[in-house]
């Protein structure tokens, strides 16, 4: 029986003052794949324009940030932090594009492993600020990642061409094999450009906001800053739908619209803060993948989706090696480099570098 003094000591222990944190990582990003998931059957049911789509979430998203965060009051933001913050704006737009064209092109599946090619930035950092001996790795760690998206492009998760599936060709859907045959490595650039993105407006926000609470604040800011910038594109796409003929309405869908705002833009922001603050997990790491795997594996399984186990953990785990080789410091600096270093502060790469290595 253990004693009173060892349940405390147990209870004290980082795993398990670590543990509520981890459970609502664990349900905030199941939260935010699910909308991915609606958001993609809606835009393949409805036809609605995508762009259209996310500029309507984004809108009522940067009111509420507005409402929650108030980065006009209590101190005053400096114009070296409200300046990046709007052209953070910009990038975040273009990522949001991007991400929407490749959802709709490619599938949930592999929209949400692209955004880890953000990943490469580590690689870039790498060349640019780590040592030679370390500069091998990275770019072995690049190769692993550009093999993973090819065999994603390659259908490997899917079960109609995956090699690991036993399923008869005659069973396969002549039009699914047509769209999985057309889609290619080239078809997966549009989303990784967008995970590229997504990684470099995590890093100027960062290195914009030197406290929590301020990048909370200039969040806010960078939301309705990402909204302006998307509404002459959505306008387009309204007028250039209607001229051509094309399906320009925007049909309602409670959960689709609810889902994405609630969950995919707001929640998951407050989710990956205390997932870097609280379990010094930034996104582009090995640990977040698996928290996503688990998540898409019940979603590509609930909505009977065309899905390859096998094949998609084995997309996984090389996934998941190149970046954790892309992202990884020297081992023997480890420690001082936890201690020494805020995630706050530092050269472009700390956002990527400090997180995989911490205890898991």
């Amino acid at each position: 029986m253990m004693s009173p003094k060892q349940i405390s000591d147990d209870r004290g222990s980082p795993h398990f003052r670590h543990t509520p944190f981890q459970i609502i990582h664990l349900i905030g990003n199941f939260l935010r794949i699910w909308s991915v998931y609606s958001m993609y059957r809606y835009l393949n049911q409805t036809g609605a324009p995508v762009v259209l789509f996310l500029f309507c979430c984004l809108g009522p998203s940067s009111i509420i940030f507005l409402i929650l965060q108030k980065p006009w009051k209590v101190r005053a933001l400096s114009n070296q932090q409200i300046v990046p913050s709007l052209i953070n704006g910009l990038i975040t737009a273009l990522y949001f594009i991007l991400w929407g064209k490749g959802l709709k092109s490619c599938g949930p599946l592999r929209a949400i492993l692209s955004e880890y090619s953000g990943a490469v930035l580590g690689v870039l950092s790498g060349v640019l600020y780590g040592r030679r001996g370390h500069v091998w790795k990275k770019v072995g760690g690049l190769i692993a990642m550009l093999v993973a998206l090819f065999f994603l492009s390659q259908g490997w998760a899917t079960s109609s061409l995956s090699p690991f599936s036993t399923k008869d060709s005659t069973e396969i859907k002549e039009e699914e094999v047509q769209t999985e045959q057309a889609l290619g490595m080239m078809g997966m650039m549009i989303p990784v450009f967008a995970g590229i993105l997504s990684a470099l407006r995590r890093v100027i926000a960062r290195h914009v906001s030197l406290k929590n609470q301020q990048k909370k604040r200039l969040h806010a800011i960078t939301i309705t800053s990402a909204t302006c910038f998307l509404f002459p594109v959505a306008m387009w796409d309204l007028i250039i739908g209607s001229s051509s003929g094309k399906t320009s309405e925007l049909p309602f869908s409670a959960w689709a619209f609810l889902s994405t705002i609630v969950f995919g833009i707001i929640l998951i922001f407050y989710v990956d803060n205390i997932a870097e603050e609280r379990l010094h997990m930034v996104f582009s790491s090995p640990r977040h993948l698996l928290v996503a795997g688990v998540c898409i594996i019940v979603m590509e399984l609930a909505y009977e989706m065309d899905f390859s186990l096998p094949g998609f953990i084995v997309c996984c785990l090389v996934l998941g090696f190149g970046i954790f080789e892309a992202t990884s410091l020297e081992r023997s600096t480890k420690d001082s480099s936890l201690k020494s270093e805020d995630p706050s502060n530092g050269i472009l790469g700390n956002d990527f570098d400090t997180s995989p290595i911490l205890p898991i």
